[in-house]
């Protein structure tokens, strides 16, 4: 199987569907070409997928079980180079996986995640507040006045991170998912998040508070760091970071997206008949804000359904098309429709990696969605949604921006 020409992954990311649907079609591992010639096996297949992200011969430690890696055959440069030289809680496996899942996991308890509900709903009063003066008619970015700085300052605040730190870390995240750069801006992208979060880490040791890092750098720092490296600790909360806040981004664009192209859905939310976990799990479904995440590694020889992946084979998941996999979900599994009784979806991960943030997440999306349509209950794209375009990636399914006219709003004091 190795000796079949690689199908080559678009870096633009134009038609992200489009594509894990001919992959899917090419059977449920296919050989693929990332940028820079580094090949790869794509997963595309729904049971597959669940398969490989619970095998223990499948691992994300480039480090441990990527020989091309650790022999010096991937680039320093490499275009995803910031994705694999992580150190931190989502490349780690084995005993140091659990060991970092158990500090951060500290902070995604079920009573932690209820608690910041009051700053979820305050920080889209604001947000919402904020575009309530936008003149009538007047166009609004919503995905940068609204899905950006609702998740980022939410997270920003949960790591202890202030305004200032966070813009200057977020134009780097945006680059590390943009699959279009080149070798040069890559290894300033590394550099780049890594000089920023040392800057960072050294500001939280000066003044430590109530929030994940300060949490961090206390086990980092006890026993003489035997708990947590300062890799490990730098590239961790980077992690959170660039974890909570792209994805959910990407999903309430998503959301908005989906409901004013499906007004007659929307109306059933409005009308109650459906609920608003109803639209988050099937726009995770359908439009699963993570569309490809690299990479794994095969720890051993792995065979998937009589395709042999070999030791040290790299691996990329593809979240987006095993959502719409339609031997799980039919012929219709490539429409958005919350009306569908099987949701099923794994765009939170499965297994080990399962995402720590996953109910932060969904109680985002609830405050934020709901919130957003109250207030703005005519609000209407403002351009036609066949012509969004879409992010410069393979990795991230969302749009550059999501023009909408807001129109007559409901004061906040009405709810």
């Amino acid at each position: 199987m190795e000796s079949r020409c690689p199908v080559a992954l678009d870096i633009t990311g134009k038609d992200i569907h489009a594509e894990a649907e001919h992959l899917r079609s090419l059977g449920p591992a296919t050989l693929i070409e990332l940028p820079g010639g580094v090949t790869a096996w794509a997963i595309t297949d729904y049971e597959t997928l669940r398969k490989v992200l619970t095998d223990t011969r499948v691992t994300k430690s480039a480090r441990a079980h990527w020989p091309a890696f650790t022999n010096g055959e991937i680039r320093p440069d490499w275009e995803l180079i910031s994705w694999v030289a992580m150190d931190n809680i989502s490349t780690s496996w084995g005993s140091d996986h659990k060991r970092l899942r158990r500090l951060v996991g500290k902070a995604f308890t079920p009573r932690r995640i209820e608690a910041v509900r009051p700053l979820i709903v305050q920080l889209t009063t604001e947000i919402l507040d904020a575009l309530a003066a936008t003149p009538p008619g007047e166009v609004v970015d919503l995905r940068q006045q609204f899905a950006y700085p609702l998740p980022a300052r939410l997270v920003a605040d949960i790591i202890g991170m202030d305004e200032t730190a966070l813009a200057k870390t977020a134009p780097v995240i945006n680059m590390m998912v943009d699959t279009t750069v080149s070798p040069e801006v890559a290894h300033g992208i590394l550099m780049g998040w890594r000089d920023a979060m040392s800057e960072f880490i050294a500001s939280k040791r000066a003044n430590p508070g109530e929030d994940i890092t300060s949490d961090l750098i206390a086990a980092r720092d006890d026993e003489d760091g035997g708990k947590l490296t300062e890799g490990e600790l730098t590239d961790t909360i980077f992690a959170i970071l660039g974890a909570g806040s792209e994805t959910t981004i990407n999903f309430l664009s998503n959301a908005v997206t989906n409901l004013l192209t499906h007004p007659d859905q929307l109306e059933l939310v409005r009308s109650g008949e459906k609920s608003w976990d109803d639209v988050m799990e099937e726009v995770l479904r359908a439009e699963a804000p993570l569309a490809s995440l690299p990479l794994r590694f095969a720890a051993d020889d792995v065979d998937l359904d009589g395709v042999l992946i070999r030791k040290g084979d790299p691996i990329l998941v593809n979240y987006l098309a095993a959502g719409r996999d339609p031997k799980l979900h039919g012929e219709s599994a490539c429409e958005f429709d919350i009306t569908r009784a099987d949701k099923e979806h794994i765009s939170f991960g499965y297994g080990p990696h399962y995402c720590l943030g996953a109910g932060i997440a969904r109680l985002v999306g609830a405050i934020g969605l709901s919130t957003l349509f109250e207030r703005f209950p005519d609000i209407n794209l403002a351009v036609p949604a066949e012509e969004l375009q879409p992010l410069p990636t393979f990795i991230m399914n969302g749009h550059r921006s999501l023009p909408v006219r807001l129109h007559a709003r409901v004061p906040a004091e009405a709810h």
